[in-house]
C-alpha cells in the first residue's frame, strides 16, 4: 500500500534494520506488543522498562522474544521520582542477566558502573540527551549511540533546545558517533528533515501510542487522532512526579480551566487504573493532576486527565498497526528525501 522504501544509514546497517525507525520507550505505553510489531517491521522496537519493577522486565522480554528474532532494547528512565528511583540497580542486574541487546537512559546519566557492567554484559547502551552538556556526559561515558531529543518532544521532557538545532549541536560533538533524532517526528517530512539535518535515524513516540499494538486506551489515542496539534508544556501534573516539564495535548483542563466541583471534593481520585501489569499489578486511585497516560486499565473522568503529546501530533490521523505506520512514514521520507532541495532564490 504504501511502497517497499528502505532508507540504508549507520542505524540500519549496525543494527540490521531496514528502516532507520525506533519505537520510542515509552513509560506506561511501550510494552511487548508495541516493540515486537516495531521489531516485525524492520525498525527497532523498545520497551519502556521503567518505573516498572525490575520483576516485570523479565516477563516483558520473555513475551517479546517468544514472537519476534527482530531488533530490540530497553528504555531506563534514570531519575529519582515521586514512586521512588526510576531506575536502579536491580533493573541493570535484570538486563545483564537477561542478555538485553541495548540499553537506553533517559534523563540522568547513568553511573560508569551500570554502563560497564551492561557492557560486560554484551549490551550497546544509548543515551537520550536534552542538551549538548549531557551529549558530552554520555560521550565522556563511552556510549555508542545518542538520542538528540528536542524541545518539540511530548510527555516529561527537559530539552529547550529545537530539534534540528540540537541535532546540529550534538552532532558537531559527537562525531561518528550513531545519532538520532527525537522529538516532534510523526511523518515522513519530519523523518526526512531528521535525516538531512545529520539523524543516523529517528526516535519516535506519539506516533506510536497511536498503534494498534500500544498500551493506550482508546480515548487516548482517540483524543490524539482528533488534536488539532495543539500543546502545551507544563509542571503542574504530576504527583508521581513533581515538578516535571510535560508536554501535553492542549486540553481546557492542561491549559489552566479549573477542575468542576466534586461531591467528593477537590482531592478525590479523578479516576483508577492499575500499575505494573506485568508484576504488582496494583490498583491506583488517580489523584487531582496525575501525570499517568492513560491505559487498557484506566477508568474516570477522561477531561482531567493528562495526554502526552509532541508537537508533530497533528499529523497523528488514524489509529493503525504499527507496521502500516512505519511504512507509510518511511514511504513519505523515501519520496521527500527523493526530490531536490530547492535553491536559494529560486
Amino acid at each position: 500500500m504504501f511502497g517497499d522504501a528502505s532508507i540504508p544509514t549507520q542505524l540500519t546497517r549496525e543494527y540490521g534494520l531496514r528502516h532507520p525507525f525506533v519505537s520510542a520507550g515509552m513509560g506506561f505505553v511501550a510494552y511487548e506488543r508495541l516493540a515486537a510489531a516495531v521489531a516485525e517491521a524492520g525498525g527497532l522496537g523498545m520497551l519502556g522498562a521503567t518505573p516498572d519493577p525490575p520483576e516485570s522486565l523479565e516477563v516483558m522480554v520473555g513475551r517479546l522474544r517468544a514472537v519476534t528474532t527482530g531488533a530490540w532494547g530497553v528504555d531506563l528512565i534514570h531519575a529519582q521520582t515521586g514512586l521512588g528511583p526510576a531506575c536502579h540497580d536491580g533493573h541493570i542486574e535484570a538486563c545483564a542477566r537477561l542478555r538485553v541487546p541495548l540499553v537506553v537512559f533517559h534523563h540522568d546519566l547513568p553511573s560508569a558502573e551500570w554502563v560497564r557492567r551492561l557492557v560486560a554484559a554484551g549490551a550497546r547502551v544509548w543515551m537520550q540527551v536534552s542538551s549538548v552538556e549531557l551529549a558530552v556526559g554520555a560521550l565522556q561515558l563511552g556510549v555508542h549511540g545518542l538520542v538528540a531529543q528536542g524541545s518539540e518532544a511530548g510527555g516529561h521532557a527537559r530539552g529547550t533546545v529545537p530539534l534540528l538545532a540540537l541535532l546540529d549541536q550534538v552532532r558537531r560533538r559527537a562525531g561518528d558517533v550513531l545519532l538520532l533524532a527525537a522529538g516532534g517526528i510523526s511523518d515522513g517530512a519530519a523523518v526526512a528533515a531528521a535525516l538531512r539535518a545529520g539523524a543516523d535515524g529517528v526516535w519516535v513516540g506519539t506516533r506510536m501510542v497511536a498503534a494498534e499494538e500500544a498500551y493506550a486506551h482508546r480515548e487516548y489515542q482517540a483524543r490524539l487522532v482528533a488534536s488539532p496539534g495543539a500543546t502545551v508544556r507544563t509542571t503542574k501534573f504530576g504527583p508521581e512526579w513533581p515538578d516535571q516539564p510535560y508536554r501535553l495535548l492542549a486540553t481546557a483542563f492542561a491549559q489552566g480551566q479549573p477542575a468542576p466541583p466534586t461531591e467528593q471534593g477537590a482531592e478525590a481520585p479523578i479516576g483508577h487504573t492499575r500499575l505494573f501489569p506485568h508484576s504488582a499489578n496494583v490498583p491506583y486511585g488517580m489523584p487531582p493532576y496525575c501525570a499517568l497516560p492513560p491505559t487498557p486499565d484506566t477508568a474516570g473522568n477522561w477531561d482531567l486527565m493528562a495526554y502526552p503529546a509532541g508537537q508533530g501530533v497533528g499529523a497523528v490521523r488514524a489509529v493503525a498497526p504499527a507496521a502500516d505506520i512505519i511504512a507509510e512514514m518511511m514511504a513519505e521520507a523515501a519520496a521527500e528525501l527523493a526530490r531536490p532541495l530547492t535553491q536559494p532564490g529560486r
